[in-house]
C-alpha cells in the first residue's frame, strides 16, 4: 500500500469525513447501552469467577490471548495512526479559522473550540477507540479462565475507559484528541509485548507493562492540568464538564492503581524476605550438620 493509499483510507474516506455520532446511527451511541454493557461485564465476571472458584487448574485458552494481543496492538497501531492523519488533514483545513481566533495546533489538540461537534475524521477514530474499548475487557475473561484473582480495580479500570471514551463522544470533549495517541501508542507497545512473550520471548527483568501504565498515567495528569490552564486563558474549552467528570474519574482510576501497585511491591518483597530467610536456614542448616560431621 502506497502512502497516498494509506493516506485515503485512514482519513480521506467519504465514511470517515462524513461521520457523525448519533444515537439513531452509530452502534452503542446511547446511555442504555453504556450502562447495560458495564453491568453485563461486570455479572458475567464475577459469575465466570464464582462457577471456576473451586477449580485448582486454570481453562487452556491455547494461542487465543496471544491473538487478542496481536490484534489489540495491530489496531491500537491502527488508531494511532488514523487520529495522527486525521488531525493534520483538519488542521490543514481548517488553519484559516485559527488565524483569526489565534489558536495553535497545540491548542487545539487540547482544547476545542466552544462549539464543537461530534462529526468529522477525528470522531470517527475516537468512535472507533471506543468501540475497542470492549475488546479490551476480555482481558477479564482471560484472567479469570487461567484462575488468576478478580480484583476490584481490573473491574473498575475497565468499566471507567469504556465511561471516558463514551464521554469523549457525547460532549465532544477536550483533550481527547492527546488521550486516544497516548493511549494508543503505549497499548500497541503493550500488546506488543504480551503477544511476544506469549510466543515465548524472555519476559522484562522488570514489571514493563505496570511501568507503562505509570507513564500514561502520569502523561495524562500532565495533559489535563494543560486543558484546565487553556480553558481559563481561551475563554472556554468545548465539554469542560465532561472532562471535570473524566478528570475525577482518572484520579480514582491513579489511587487504586498506584495502592495496588504499592502492594504488590510489599508483597513481592515480603515473599522475597521469606526465601531469603529460608535460605539461610538452609545454609545454617547445612552448615551444622557439617560440623557435626
Amino acid at each position: 500500500m502506497t502512502q497516498n493509499s494509506l493516506i485515503y483510507y485512514l482519513s480521506e474516506h467519504p465514511k470517515i469525513i462524513n461521520f457523525r455520532w448519533s444515537h439513531s446511527h452509530s452502534w452503542g451511541s446511547t446511555w442504555s447501552f453504556l450502562l447495560t454493557s458495564i453491568v453485563t461485564y461486570i455479572i458475567v465476571s464475577l459469575i465466570l469467577h464464582f462457577l471456576l472458584y473451586y477449580r485448582r487448574r486454570p481453562v487452556p485458552l491455547g494461542p487465543i490471548p496471544a491473538l487478542h494481543s496481536l490484534f489489540m496492538a495491530l489496531i491500537s497501531l491502527t488508531i494511532f495512526t488514523g487520529i495522527l492523519f486525521s488531525a493534520a488533514a483538519e488542521i490543514r483545513e481548517t488553519r484559516w479559522i485559527w488565524r483569526r481566533t489565534k489558536t495553535t495546533p497545540f491548542q487545539w489538540f487540547l482544547c476545542f473550540p466552544l462549539g464543537t461537534r461530534p462529526t468529522g475524521r477525528v470522531f470517527f477514530w475516537s468512535y472507533i477507540f471506543y468501540l475497542t474499548r470492549f475488546l479490551h475487557t476480555f482481558r477479564t475473561f482471560f484472567a479469570i479462565l487461567r484462575r488468576k484473582n478478580l480484583s476490584f480495580f481490573r473491574l473498575f479500570n475497565h468499566s471507567i475507559l469504556i465511561i471516558m471514551s463514551f464521554l469523549w463522544l457525547e460532549f465532544s470533549q477536550s483533550f481527547q484528541i492527546v488521550g486516544i495517541l497516548l493511549t494508543t501508542s503505549i497499548y500497541s507497545i503493550v500488546y506488543g509485548y504480551r503477544f511476544l512473550t506469549a510466543i515465548g520471548l524472555r519476559s522484562a527483568c522488570f514489571p514493563f507493562v505496570i511501568n507503562c501504565q505509570m507513564v500514561l498515567l502520569g502523561c495524562n495528569v500532565i495533559c489535563h492540568v494543560g486543558v484546565l490552564l487553556l480553558h481559563f486563558q481561551k475563554g472556554g474549552c468545548n465539554g469542560i464538564g465532561a472532562w471535570g467528570i473524566n478528570s475525577v474519574l482518572n484520579a480514582a482510576v491513579l489511587l487504586l492503581f498506584l495502592n495496588f501497585y504499592v502492594n504488590s511491591h510489599l508483597r513481592r518483597r515480603r515473599l522475597d524476605g521469606g526465601s531469603v530467610v529460608e535460605n539461610n536456614n538452609i545454609i545454617g542448616g547445612s552448615e551444622i550438620k557439617d560440623n557435626k560431621i
